[in-house]
């Protein structure tokens, strides 16, 4: 079940892609409509849209720093138990 929803994503990636940008683009417009910031904590909250862009990049980070620490030394060769 799982494995025919994992191709049928991989099938349509460009729709996916297309899709994740829509619902960034809904959440940044429902905070802007509909997110009261009369009671903020700090001055980058009343960016229209801030938790949502901050999500977003700080989810990119996360992917390039595993990414990096992966290939730093996570990562081996296929054959580095046959030595």
């Amino acid at each position: 079940m799982i494995v025919k929803l994992i191709d049928f994503l991989r099938d349509r990636l460009q729709l996916v892609i297309r899709l994740c940008y829509v619902g960034l683009a809904l959440s940044v417009v429902w905070d802007v409509l509909f997110v009261s910031k009369e009671h903020v904590e700090t001055a980058a909250e009343r960016i229209p849209g801030f938790w949502a862009i901050f999500g977003f990049v700080s989810c990119v980070v996360i992917i390039i720093v595993s990414k990096w620490y992966g290939h730093l030394g996570i990562m081996t060769r296929e054959d580095y138990y046959d030595n």
